[in-house]
């Protein structure tokens, strides 16, 4: 519809397909663990990082004013909570109600930005949410001359943000292109009315469409589309449809992300029929079919779920190993420190992941009284910045150079990871992955079981998590 994409050279000769999993593999593998979009995980953040703590972090951070920062904003205002959404979101359809938030979140704009007064820069904006464009076009514009006005971008910086075709308007995008913004994600999940109507996000083919054109004719590169296998009613012959029809429209990228189904955590989700939810099997096929339909049209695997054209950014960062991966997705651009602005908004600053309050009320009183609204997170120690680095690169780029580690950190690789390197043993049996004296790599099978791989280094998951009923992290398949 858009572009030429089917055109690109094959890939998908070089790397086999999810088909090509047992039955029984994919038995053993399908267990419990993290996505890595952090490490520590979430889970082990705590009130240990408070308001205080967060001062003297940012203190930290003004040191570096040579380096660009990352900056996400969280808007989590949408006009209904879609049932797979894992997001933190408020759903409302009285727009009035939200008006308070905006000037909340300017007031906490200024707070981080009177503690950097001499690191300004930004090398990445994210918008996320909820919904950014729930917001009309004067009001995103008037957040964003604000933010602006505080905070400058860098030369080739990346603005991004997630859009939802049904509430986003060619005036937003016209906002967003005027601001500088580059990239664009558009929500998609499945095209199929059923499933649409069950997991309550009915969207058309066509409006999707549209807003992508309109993108591209705006300036915006990079563009994603989002898709989740495992929802409910999912089979391969529909899912396979709206593969193809993603892979017509011409989108730059596509994260395929396995749904959650994690209702002890997001209540929500009690409403899905757990009936109608694809088995496992089947849901492992859903996502071999996408990944064998991406790689047939040419796009190259980034990460454990996304998947770009050859010439874009990502695939080329993956080629040269040098793709990363932070909260807002996998990334290449190099901002060592992100500033998380909004309710329940992570950033990572000077070793440290810090979160904010996830309560409306709870937000305002801070902000009201002048204070930094951070409720908790976790000080990585040297440990966690090792296995950090070692989890990314898997996670980003299949491989790790053992050299490269050992010389970063100065430690005798195999002696310091002795534990991990023998329970990754048993994955380098299945086939998994290839280990020499320097460099740890991912086979072509193993590729798709990224997160099991990771999980050796995961000291935490071993000591603490291995042996739980499930209910803290959603299931690796």
């Amino acid at each position: 519809m858009l572009s030429d994409r089917s055109q690109f050279s094959p890939g998908a000769d070089e790397r086999p397909v999810a088909r090509e999993v047992t039955a029984d593999l994919l038995a053993r593998y399908d267990l419990p663990g993290p996505r890595y979009t952090s490490y520590p995980t979430a889970v082990e953040f705590d009130d240990s990082i408070t308001p205080d703590a967060y001062e003297t972090l940012l203190a930290e951070a003004n040191r570096l004013p040579g380096d660009p920062l990352s900056v996400y904003i969280h808007l989590p205002f949408c006009e209904e909570r879609c049932l797979f959404c894992g997001c933190h979101v408020i759903a409302t359809m009285q727009r009035e109600r939200t008006l308070p938030y905006l000037d909340w979140l300017r007031r906490e704009i200024s707070l981080v930005a009177e503690r950097l007064p001499d690191r300004r820069g930004i090398a990445q904006l994210h918008l996320g949410g909820g919904t950014p464009t729930y917001h009309p076009p004067e009001e995103l514009a008037s957040l964003l001359e604000f933010f602006f006005g505080h905070f400058q971008v860098v030369e080739g910086a990346e603005l991004a943000i997630e859009v939802d075709p049904r509430v986003t308007t060619v005036e937003h995008l016209e906002v967003l292109a005027g601001h500088g913004f580059n990239r664009i994600s558009v929500g998609v999940q499945d095209f199929t009315p059923r499933v649409q109507k069950t997991i309550r996000r009915e969207q058309s083919l066509e409006e999707t469409v549209h807003l992508i054109e309109n993108s591209r004719r705006l300036g915006f590169r990079g563009i994603n589309v989002d898709l989740i296998y495992g929802l409910p009613h999912q089979d391969p012959a529909s899912f396979e449809r709206t593969v193809e029809q993603v892979i017509d429209i011409g989108v730059d990228r596509a994260a395929v992300y396995s749904f959650a189904y994690v209702p002890w955590i997001r209540g929500h989700q009690t409403q899905i029929p757990k009936e109608a939810l694809p088995s496992r099997d089947v849901k492992f096929e859903l996502y071999g079919i996408a990944r064998e339909r991406f790689l047939s049209a040419g796009y190259e695997p980034i990460g454990m779920d996304h998947f770009a054209a050859p010439d874009d950014e990502l695939t080329r960062a993956r080629r040269e190993h040098r793709l990363r991966r932070n909260f807002q997705g996998y990334t290449v651009i190099p901002a060592p420190d992100v500033v998380g602005l909004g309710v329940s908004a992570i950033g990572d600053v000077r070793g440290a992941y810090v979160q904010n309050v996830k309560k409306l009320s709870e937000y305002q009183n801070l902000i009201e009284a002048g204070r930094l609204p951070v409720a908790r997170g976790v000080a990585r120690n040297d440990d966690d910045e090792i296995r950090r680095h070692v989890i990314h690169e898997l996670m980003c780029n299949f491989r790790v150079d053992i050299s490269a580690v050992q010389e970063r950190y100065e430690i005798d690789f195999r002696d310091y990871f002795a534990p991990d390197l023998e329970e990754l043993r048993v994955h380098e049996i299945e086939g998994m992955v290839r280990l020499d004296n320097g460099c740890i790599e991912a086979t072509a099978v193993g590729e798709l079981f990224v997160r099991n791989l990771a999980l050796c280094f995961d000291r935490y998951w071993r000591e603490k998590h291995k042996d739980n009923d499930g209910k803290v992290f959603s299931r690796t398949v």
